[in-house]
């Protein structure tokens, strides 16, 4: 009993000495996908106007209110408070695109990724097909494609930014 004891000691320390250890988890190629505050910043850097023509519309005076206490208030880092201050302003302006981008970004700061989309694919359904605002939305979805690792639908999207800037026309 003992020698047969002794040889499944044996052949249990022969196969744990061939096990292997488990394959280490894939490092990451190139730097980490960005946060969702640095997505923001960089959709708004895309917004920054340039040297077209950017025609806005007017703006409500109530819903400027609204907008001023939004701002105050994703400055203060209450976010939901922003949004109900846009969710507000877009009851007095309902098709408002640059507000419906604004809530999209708001939504993508909350982790609101499907939200963000949704709204900013609404933004560029109804605003203007160049131009800053034209920037931001394009330059949000492509984010967002891009960290669903869809890469060809983030390249399409990348490409609309560079469409929604038109040279002024040159003056002599």
């Amino acid at each position: 009993m003992t020698r047969r004891f002794l040889t499944s000691l044996g052949l249990a320390a022969l196969l744990a000495g061939c096990a292997t250890a488990p394959p280490a988890p894939p490092t990451p190629a190139g730097p980490p996908p960005p946060t969702d505050a640095e997505v923001v910043e960089a959709v708004r850097a895309a917004g920054i106007d340039g040297a077209e023509l950017v025609v806005r519309p007017f703006i409500d005076p109530h819903a400027k209110d609204l907008r001023l206490a939004a701002a105050a208030a994703e400055a203060a880092g209450r976010l939901d408070e922003a949004e109900a201050r846009l969710y507000e302003a877009l009851g007095v302006t309902p098709d408002d695109p640059d507000l419906l981008q604004w809530r999209a970004e708001i939504a993508l700061l909350r982790g609101e990724h499907a939200a963000a989309e949704a709204l900013a694919k609404r933004s560029i359904a109804l605003g203007p097909k160049s131009g800053p605002l034209c920037r931001r939305n394009w330059t949000l979805l492509g984010f967002l494609r891009e960290g669903r690792g869809e890469v060809e639908n983030a390249r399409s999207a990348r490409a609309m930014v560079e469409r929604c800037t038109i040279a002024p026309p040159v003056r002599m």
